[in-house]
């Protein structure tokens, strides 16, 4: 609430400024042309040189200019302040929801811990304790990786394996194991079309980038989880469209889903919990492999439709795409030669 009356503070500071520049020039207009038509009344009944002094066009003209030259910095001004503002916000929001995906496991672990510690615990609960224990570690050590890899992309020191790969295959592997990970019944996730083209692919990265898919699905469904996905080959893109029946997204923030740090608000879904890192992730990796990501969807409990689309390889981005293998051929050169 008081970053927010913050913010309206700044805008009402502006908007007053504004109003006061522009005042300043009609005044300043007014008092020009009331000044020109007097003199252009009386001006042969007064000496040639007061006439010339009077009107000094080069003078209104510079002034005109100045002003607008202020106006437009201020505006540029306001409008980088706000941007550091919503993104102090967003950071705000993002530490307070990593914080708390941090101590969940972590508070998990401990109280399973003490109870061993304090407490004769059967053979067959123990084994289901330190399951437990393992799974949250595993929660805890994806946390912090993902956090990790997050900055390593960017500071575009994010290293990728890149290969040449079967679109429809990989991404059929992909989606299969995703399943598994998230424990999904078979029938939640339907895959169709056919998409036999190779495209250059960090297995790895485009994993992330599924299971960020998979999870927003999960958290953003009120019902019973329904996925599909359908892929394509075009003559020069291989597409993947993912699809959902969740609770939307609205345009505006159709707009914003891809930004660092968004969270989707929704008050029927009050228990989503998340870094806002995700959906970013996934832009910033399908664009470090040539190809660009788009959301859509058609309103309020309609779904979300995610649209993936990759060059195919010796079609596409030819140049952008054969860069990339030999930035991983030069990775590993260099991990053979320190292994040597």
């Amino acid at each position: 609430m008081k970053s927010q009356n913050s913010l309206f503070s700044y805008i009402m500071v502006f908007t007053l400024a504004q109003i006061a520049w522009f005042s300043l020039l009609i005044l300043w207009i007014y008092w020009y042309i009331s000044n020109y038509i007097l003199l252009s009344e009386v001006g042969s009944q007064l000496p040639s040189r007061i006439v010339s002094g009077s009107i000094n066009i080069l003078a209104l003209v510079s002034g005109l200019i100045l002003l607008v030259l202020i106006s437009v910095a201020m505006s540029l001004i306001f409008i980088y302040l706000t941007k550091q503002m919503n993104l102090t916000r967003m950071y705000d929001t993002f530490i307070a929801n990593i914080t708390h995906e941090l101590k969940s496991p972590l508070s998990s672990i401990q109280l399973h811990l003490e109870t061993l510690e304090r407490r004769e615990v059967p053979s067959p609960h123990q084994k289901k304790f330190i399951d437990l224990m393992l799974k949250d570690a595993d929660r805890l050590n994806a946390l912090i990786s993902s956090i990790l890899d997050i900055a390593a992309l960017e500071q575009k020191k994010l290293a990728y394996n890149f290969e040449i790969k079967n679109g429809e295959s990989t991404f059929r592997q992909l989606v299969k194991e995703a399943i598994s990970q998230f424990n999904l019944a078979k029938t939640a996730v339907s895959v169709s079309g056919h998409a036999d083209c190779a495209c250059v692919i960090d297995y790895r990265a485009m994993k992330i980038v599924i299971n960020n898919l998979f999870d927003n699905a999960i958290k953003y469904t009120k019902s019973p989880v329904q996925i599909v996905v359908h892929l394509i080959c075009t003559p020069r893109y291989f597409i993947m469209e993912f699809t959902d029946q969740g609770i939307g997204i609205s345009l505006m923030d159709q707009s914003r889903v891809f930004n660092k740090f968004a969270r989707i608000y929704d008050q029927n879904v009050p228990t989503v919990k998340g870094t806002g890192l995700g959906l970013y992730w996934v832009r910033e990796i399908i664009r470090a492999h040539g190809g660009k990501v788009s959301v859509s969807s058609t309103g309020p409990d309609r779904g979300t439709a995610f649209k993936i689309e990759l060059p195919i390889y010796r079609v596409s981005k030819k140049y952008f795409v054969n860069r990339l293998l030999k930035i991983t051929r030069r990775q590993k050169q260099k991990e053979h030669n320190g292994d040597r």
